[in-house]
């Protein structure tokens, strides 16, 4: 797909595009190969590489299918979610163009700012669509405040990387991991208010709080998640109890698909125990912590710089983590900026090919 975009194409259609313009690729890509470069480069040693020889198959083909079953639940989960109105091959385009959003754009952002705008050109209504959002929100964020304390059960003090004890690291990252859950935990409980009890109250709760003087600037934005509250309310209420259980079948299926994916990769080549694997398991929720508050587009840089604090005592020596660093971002970020750039163009020709000959 070239940088060229369709013409007559309204101002919000052609922002948008332009924002997933193929050229916004060079910065993360780049950044991310210069960190994974320099690892390579600070701790290469050929011997180490011995592994590679030794790899155990079975586990790269267990990676390989945690991967696709990862994608069709997520196809499976927003189909279900929007209540059938998007076709099997409508949902496959969403997923592939929201995650290559969310390899295009910073983490604060990521493919949940762009999802409402997909759908809508997929003609779900905005409202319909924003709610449909917020139930994806609402489940990711519960699995979250569910799964936390279950892992800190399965890994106590060791879920996080006390090897980088002597830098402060684990002191910050306690901070930032409490404070993400916290914050993370009231969220899901305001939207389950918002959407099942009494979503005005919350909507003028929002426009109060973001009155004071220090918030003020995020006011209009504090009213507009109101506003989509109150929509997602309207649309919600009705839906029955298989709606929610198959919804959150769902998200708990993708999620651990997502959290489980490392762990495969690493016991590829380096043999493990069920209890090892539960413990990457864990502590890669700490990890996601990270690359929640990175500003790069993906992560880029910073998931590659962390990934050896969090996980290198697992692969033993700093060559093999290297490869595994790469090897990690191959399947969880470079694929899906390969895969981006063939369904976007197709996507983008589907909905919007016919615009200028209708009008």
């Amino acid at each position: 797909m070239t940088d060229k975009l369709p013409d007559a194409l309204p101002e919000n259609d052609a922002h948008f595009l332009q924002r997933l313009r193929p050229s916004r690729l060079i910065l993360p890509v780049a950044l991310g190969l210069l960190v994974v470069g320099y690892l390579f480069w600070r701790s290469y040693k050929p011997g180490e590489l011995a592994p590679l020889a030794n790899a155990d198959w079975r586990w790269l083909a267990v990676a390989v299918l945690v991967l696709a079953a990862r994608d069709l639940g997520y196809i499976y989960r927003i189909r279900h979610i929007a209540e059938t109105e998007l076709s099997y091959r409508q949902a496959l385009d969403v997923i592939m163009i929201w995650e290559f959003a969310s390899c295009v754009l910073p983490s604060g952002q990521g493919g949940t700012g762009a999802a409402p705008f997909i759908l809508e050109k997929e003609g779900i209504p905005l409202g319909k669509g924003l709610a449909y959002i917020m139930v994806t929100a609402l489940l990711d964020n519960l699995y979250y405040v569910v799964m936390v304390p279950l892992v800190v059960g399965i890994a106590g003090a060791g879920l996080y990387p006390h090897e980088a004890m002597q830098t402060g690291f684990v002191a910050t990252l306690r901070v930032a991991f409490g404070v993400s859950y916290l914050f993370v935990t009231l969220y899901a409980g305001l939207m389950l208010y918002a959407i099942f009890v009494n979503p005005k109250s919350v909507r003028r709760l929002l426009v109060r709080l973001f009155s004071f003087r220090l918030l003020r600037r995020w006011r209009r934005t504090a009213y507009r998640h109101g506003q989509e509250m109150v929509r997602a309310s309207g649309q919600l209420r009705g839906a029955g109890a298989a709606y929610w259980l198959r919804a959150s079948i769902s998200t708990a299926f993708v999620w651990t698909a997502r959290y489980a994916i490392i762990g495969c990769l690493i016991a590829a080549f380096v043999p493990m125990d069920t209890g090892t694997f539960l413990f990457i398991f864990a502590r890669n929720i700490t990890y996601k912590v990270i690359l929640l508050v990175a500003i790069t587009p993906g992560g880029a840089g910073i998931a590659e710089g962390a990934f050896p604090t969090f996980f290198g005592k697992f692969i033993g020596t700093a060559t093999m983590t290297s490869f595994l660093v790469f090897l990690y971002r191959i399947v969880t970020y470079y694929l899906y900026l390969v895969l981006g750039l063939i369904f976007l163009p197709r996507w983008v020709t589907r909905v919007f090919g016919k615009r200028p000959a209708a009008q």
